[in-house]
């Protein structure tokens, strides 16, 4: 019922999903990332929140999210077992373009949440939900989104304790929050790999039609954290000015060995 349905081998270059729901894809690392468009991917996803069928999820990937769930199985298989993956970096982009194939568009976790939120404004709007953040953050969140989308209803909002890992009861209640305001769609700002792993174990739990982990566009969205410089947004790195320096080196590091598998990869073929 979740998994992508996509079988991939090393210098695999793309392929539509039989059943048509997951589109066209890229093997990236061993991982099917979109080839499509964001306006395919919203029309996708605002398809299956008129459906009756729940617990399908997005996830945004880069190349250091590729390399950390090539050590972290939870990670690896949150990623698989998603919907649809989409090229959030340039590194996925170089890497495509190196393998011969289609992506060309970088498409951020804030584009998928603007646009899935502007289409169900303008369409009626619907019912969503805010896990995650601060208590603060998400006050604004609230307001924000009545003021940007004031047909879409913020059904409810959650803020767990900030810790790496929940325990049973702790997710429990949290399951149970969001089950109880009946949203069509949840937004997850728990940071990577954290909220993609949760998301992936507990979709089968939560009455909810679509997923989407966002991480820090919760912050973006309100203003809380400050958008990079157009140079970053430009060349898909507003992530990193975030980061202290030794992750700053650890990330740009994990991207270097990305960009060498690929190298390797499009050489073999």
């Amino acid at each position: 019922m979740y998994s992508s349905g996509m079988k991939t081998t090393v210098g695999w270059r793309g392929v539509r999903d039989p059943d048509d729901r997951h589109g066209k894809a890229e093997n990236i690392l061993g991982f099917s990332v979109s080839t499509e468009t964001l306006d395919v991917l919203v029309d996708r996803s605002l398809s299956w929140i008129a459906s009756s069928e729940r617990g399908r999820y997005f996830v945004c990937a880069n190349p250091h999210s590729l390399e950390v769930a090539r050590r972290e199985p939870s990670f690896a298989r949150a990623i698989r077992e998603a919907n649809f993956v989409v090229p959030d970096g340039v590194g996925i982009i170089l890497a495509s373009r190196l393998l011969g194939g289609d992506i060309r568009q970088r498409i951020t976790g804030m584009d998928l949440f603007r646009a899935i939120n502007a289409r169900l404004d303008a369409e009626g709007g619907r019912r969503c939900f805010f896990l995650g953040s601060t208590p603060r953050n998400l006050e604004s969140i609230r307001r924000r989104m009545a003021r940007d989308y004031p047909r879409v209803e913020v059904a409810g909002c959650y803020c767990p304790s900030f810790k790496p890992v929940f325990s049973e009861e702790e997710n429990r209640e949290m399951i149970a929050a969001v089950n109880a305001a009946r949203p069509d769609i949840l937004w997850v700002g728990l940071t990577a790999p954290k909220q993609e792993t949760w998301v992936c174990a507990r979709r089968g739990e939560l009455d909810v039609k679509l997923i989407g982990p966002v991480g820090a566009v919760f912050d973006f969205f309100t203003g809380n954290v400050p958008r990079p410089s157009p140079w970053f947004l430009d060349h898909g790195l507003e992530w990193l000015p975030r980061l202290p320096g030794r992750y700053q080196i650890r990330v740009v590091d994990d991207a270097g060995r990305a960009a060498r598998r690929e190298l390797v990869v499009a050489r073999a073929d």
